[in-house]
């Protein structure tokens, strides 16, 4: 293997293992939701227990991002996951709030690439 391939492949274990943190941490906090986090999802229009909906489906992203075989699978609910958090902040009008998703949408869209095509 080459230098570069092998730093190529650092790089998206890297990438994969941020974002697997990402998801561990924000399925944490909506395990843990607080008042605030409950009434945000009050707000948006969702039930009352659907933070643990979240953090179930964060959790998994995390779990699954993590490991090379189900990356794929990872990358794929963690797009969905980002694009919901997205359509819901824009739906309610919370345009500024929606700016974090996204970006981390874009790092989830980057890391699909690499995962289905490591050699791009």
């Amino acid at each position: 293997m080459n230098s570069y391939n092998k730093r190529a492949r650092v790089a998206r274990t890297v990438l994969a293992l941020i974002l697997a943190a990402f998801f561990v941490v924000g399925g944490t906090a909506n395990m843990l939701a607080s008042e605030a986090t409950r009434a945000d999802y009050l707000r948006w229009g969702y039930p009352a227990w659907f933070h643990y909906v979240t953090a179930a489906l964060e959790l998994t992203a995390a779990v699954l991002i993590a490991f090379p075989r189900t990356r794929l699978a990872g990358s794929v609910l963690a797009a969905l996951i980002m694009l919901s958090a997205a359509a819901t902040l824009v739906v309610n009008a919370e345009y500024t709030h929606a700016i974090a998703p996204l970006i981390v949408l874009v790092l989830v869209a980057i890391n699909l690439r690499l995962t289905v095509s490591p050699k791009a």
